[in-house]
């Protein structure tokens, strides 16, 4: 089991900014801010403690994939809405993914690529 997990990325602002974005229209926030000399060097969302961080401590554009589990497909609309308002491109709109392309059945997700290259994704999964 996953306690948490995270990225290194370029700008802690501006990535903070997307994902600020992002990961609200999930129900996360941050939990947890770094600071070192006066900068954000790193962030932690979630809802009570840190699942998931940003931060310079890593190397950034290893273009890592990360997913985040939805509660609706409205909430995986609501991801993808706004984490291309937030300077997010588009890398596979919501939607169910095809089984023929190895996806289990009822897989709907939707896919950004943040600042930094890394692939985001949304999903809920239907049972």
């Amino acid at each position: 089991m996953i306690d948490h997990t995270g990225i290194g990325v370029a700008d802690v602002a501006r990535s903070a900014a997307f994902y600020d974005a992002a990961l609200g229209a999930l129900g996360l926030r941050r939990v947890e801010q770094l600071s070192e000399d006066g900068q954000t060097v790193g962030v932690g969302y979630g809802i009570t403690y840190p699942i998931f961080w940003i931060d310079r401590f890593h190397p950034p554009g290893v273009r890592q994939h990360t997913a985040f589990a939805a509660s609706s497909r409205a909430e995986v609309e609501a991801f993808h809405a706004a984490a291309v308002r937030a300077g997010g491109i588009d890398n596979g709109p919501p939607g169910l993914r095809d089984t023929a392309q190895g996806y289990p059945a009822g897989y709907y997700a939707a896919f950004v690529l943040d600042p930094d290259g890394n692939n985001m994704e949304a999903i809920y999964r239907e049972r």
